[in-house]
């Protein structure tokens, strides 16, 4: 005797309820198990689900770059979200098989369990919590010196681990583009991969530790003390030398394609590491003039060709290296809407003073307070207007880049003991007398009653990003935390 519609109908229920109940008590034992994942996740949402399904190796995956901030207003925006088609049976990324073929390359680097790594950040607490960005949250661990065993807080090799965050905007290929871009790239200014972690669904990468977190927190976060003149020329030419490497030195050139100041870290020493490979691309092969890809980037930092055709050089890294460049030299952020009209965009409104020798030093952090080089100021204002040329070709190559720097941290014609300087500063303060009620001036001083009170770039906001720690005064010489 068969079964009628309606038993059917009770028999379906009975199964889906069954199913949820099944399911639930799963989730219940899997938040059992990851402990402080969960709780994470009710914080601030940075914390990876521990799925079944990487949501980076489903049908479809959209990508684009996002910022390492919790700051809605400041954060940096993506060029392009883009979609990337559904991969075929043959090609999923999922397969082990694939998996081993994707990482033979980076065969020397450390493998870890995911307990490993669990222990060595104690349980991935909120006290090791480092920072936030588009691809998870960064945790400070410590493991064995020559091993991967995890070691007590302050022994052995101190360590920071990436996670890959299953609900964020990258994914699988970003945290492979990682593991065999830096697997296999040594150099003192790319930041060390020392190993990573491909346990079920779980993609954790393990890098050295950088002290002093990013160039990002040095220069715009709020309370920080402005970087000296010398760091900061230091730290262009370590970045410069960083991209050098990439475009004429490494094996195959490689396009950088995601260079900003929150993926510049920085050593006890303020030499400065490029980090983040998630977006590198190989450079184009003999006989081709550029690399056709996804439109990928940051807003304010992506060359405008790039934006617009897709065309991939290393001229494009170029161009982001300016932008940077600049950053440090004015203190400003790339884009800025919290600055008065006109100067929402930093290179738009930097571009009329790059040819005006008689005004360069309203291009320049007044947080300095003229203790900078006047000759090495110049210097770097030109070069940042040739990286930052709108005709590709016009641009320099980055080891033309890492000469022109290489002799400025030696020149001492500081501008607060030249008598140039200060006429031009009384200039300035003459032309804004008029301005007592705390109205910006063309000096880059708030004025009231005609006595400056405070740079500008003090008054900006900031944002977080990975290695979001407190930092003291910038010494270059300090010793490691």
């Amino acid at each position: 005797m068969g079964l009628g519609p309606d038993s059917i109908k009770v028999k379906n229920l009975e199964d889906k309820s069954k199913s949820k109940k099944k399911k639930k008590d799963e989730g219940r034992r899997k938040e059992e198990e990851i402990g402080c994942w969960a709780k994470f996740r009710l914080m601030g949402g940075c914390m990876p689900k521990r799925s079944k399904v990487d949501s980076s190796l489903s049908g479809i995956t959209t990508q684009y770059v996002e910022s390492k901030s919790t700051d809605e207003k400041s954060k940096d925006q993506p060029v392009i979200p883009v979609v990337s088609p559904p991969t075929s049976n043959g090609e999923s990324a999922s397969s082990t098989p694939k998996f081993s073929e994707e990482l033979k390359l980076a065969s020397q680097l450390r493998k870890f369990t995911f307990n490993d790594l669990k222990l060595a950040t104690r349980n991935f607490r909120p006290e090791s919590l480092l920072g936030e960005g588009g691809f998870g949250c960064v945790f400070k661990g410590w493991v064995e010196e020559n091993g991967t065993a995890p070691v007590k807080p302050g022994t052995g090799l101190t360590v920071a681990v990436k996670t890959l965050n299953h609900d964020g905007l990258q994914g699988h290929k970003e945290w492979l583009a990682e593991v065999n871009f830096l697997g296999n790239l040594l150099h003192p200014n790319l930041v060390k991969l020392i190993g990573y972690c491909i346990e079920d669904d779980q993609r954790l990468l393990v890098y050295e530790f950088m002290p002093r977190g990013s160039l990002e927190n040095h220069l715009f976060r709020k309370g920080s003390l402005p970087l000296p003149w010398s760091i900061r020329v230091k730290i262009a030419l370590g970045a410069a030398k960083g991209l050098a490497f990439l475009h004429e030195e490494a094996e195959r050139s490689v396009i950088y394609r995601d260079f900003k100041t929150s993926n510049i870290l920085l050593d006890a020493d303020y030499n400065a590491k490029l980090s983040d490979f998630g977006l590198a691309k190989d450079g184009p092969e003999s006989g081709k003039t550029h690399v056709s890809t996804r439109v990928m980037g940051t807003y304010g930092y992506a060359a405008p060709e790039y934006v617009m055709t897709g065309h991939l050089t290393s001229k494009s890294d170029v161009y982001s290296f300016g932008v940077v460049l600049l950053e440090m030299l004015t203190g400003r952020r790339s884009m800025d809407k919290n600055r008065p009209n006109g100067e929402h965009n930093l290179v738009e409104w930097a571009r009329p003073l790059f040819g005006d020798r008689r005004r360069f030093y309203r291009l320049l952090d007044p947080r300095l307070e003229g203790h900078f080089s006047i000759k090495g100021a110049q210097k770097a204002i030109q070069l940042a207007a040739q990286c930052l040329s709108r005709d590709p070709k016009a641009r320099p190559r980055m080891s033309e880049v890492v000469e022109t720097l290489k002799p400025l941290p030696n020149l001492k014609d500081m501008a607060s003991s030249s008598y140039y300087f200060q006429a031009m500063q009384a200039d300035a303060n003459k032309s804004s007398v008029h301005n007592t009620n705390g109205i910006r001036t063309q000096g880059g001083f708030i004025k009231r009653n005609g006595q400056p009170l405070r740079s500008l770039s003090s008054l900006s906001d900031s944002r977080a990003s990975p290695y979001n720690q407190p930092y003291q005064s910038p010494k270059p010489n300090g010793k490691k935390s």
